[in-house]
């Protein structure tokens, strides 16, 4: 990306910042690489905060109304205070650590539409503040999650669409102000089912896997059999064939509405 103009409000000779990631590609629970460069402008500027952080793109419902909105969910102070000389160029290096809740955008090899994750510039001059960059990431899963998307993989599902929801899931370890889903379409031999929707909440050693069927009005019903919800370990989801638990929890569900 090209130097950004920060701050424009504060007449001529303001800085100017440029992010630069290493590798867009990371895992929740990894580390995006990257730096911020800072360009300084005609006079000496004292800056007084830098950070980094990440945004996501949510949707969110308020009464009758559904709207859009983007949510910081991680920041991360990048050093104190220091002066940038006119013209001179200011390197700050980062690792910004990924949090586990972090919404999947990637598998494999495909962008999941409507996933947009982005490491955002934050900059701080003479009690003023704006912002810089934003530079998308692609979120990879961890290999437990790869291993259930798999599994509907080998189940005939077929990935229809994913978002982002602010709201809590009743039960799990969730941190962060919204959830990812993920729909799939169900194939034939679910004869009766539309689709099934995935959630993952994870932090460094469990997930929560949520699931559910034909979902209805209002935010996972707990009382429906149409909902699951069970852990994985991280180290130790390959003991699972994840096919046939999921097959079988289908069966079940679907024997009892005579849907298969």
């Amino acid at each position: 990306m090209g130097f950004k103009k920060l701050l424009a409000s504060l007449g001529a000779g303001g800085a100017s910042v440029e992010t630069v990631l290493n590798e867009p590609n990371v895992v929740p629970g990894g580390v995006v690489q990257g730096e911020v460069r800072i360009q300084g402008g005609s006079v000496a500027q004292q800056i007084e905060g830098l950070s980094v952080g990440l945004q996501a793109r949510v949707e969110v419902e308020s009464g009758d109304e559904e709207y859009k909105q983007n949510i910081e969910f991680h920041r991360q102070q990048l050093g104190g205070a220091f002066e940038v000389q006119p013209g001179a160029v200011h390197t700050v290096p980062f690792g910004l650590e990924i949090p586990w809740e972090t919404p999947i955008t990637t598998f494999l090899g495909r962008h999941l539409s409507g996933m947009n994750i982005r490491v955002t510039t934050e900059l701080a001059i003479a009690r003023a503040v704006d912002s810089g960059d934003l530079d998308p990431v692609n979120v990879h899963p961890v290999p437990a999650q790869q291993a259930i998307l798999d599994a509907f993989g080998q189940l005939g599902f077929s990935f229809k669409n994913a978002d982002l929801e602010r709201g809590h899931i009743r039960g799990s370890r969730q941190r962060l102000p919204f959830y990812q889903e993920i729909e799939f379409h169900a194939p034939h031999q679910y004869r009766g089912l539309s689709q099934v929707e995935l959630s993952f909440v994870a932090d460094g050693h469990e997930m929560d896997v949520i699931l559910e069927m034909d979902k209805k009005p209002g935010l996972f019903g707990q009382g429906s059999d149409s909902y699951r919800t069970f852990t994985v370990r991280l180290n130790s989801f390959q003991d699972t064939d994840w096919a046939a638990y999921l097959n079988q929890w289908l069966a079940e569900v679907g024997g009892k509405r005579n849907w298969f």
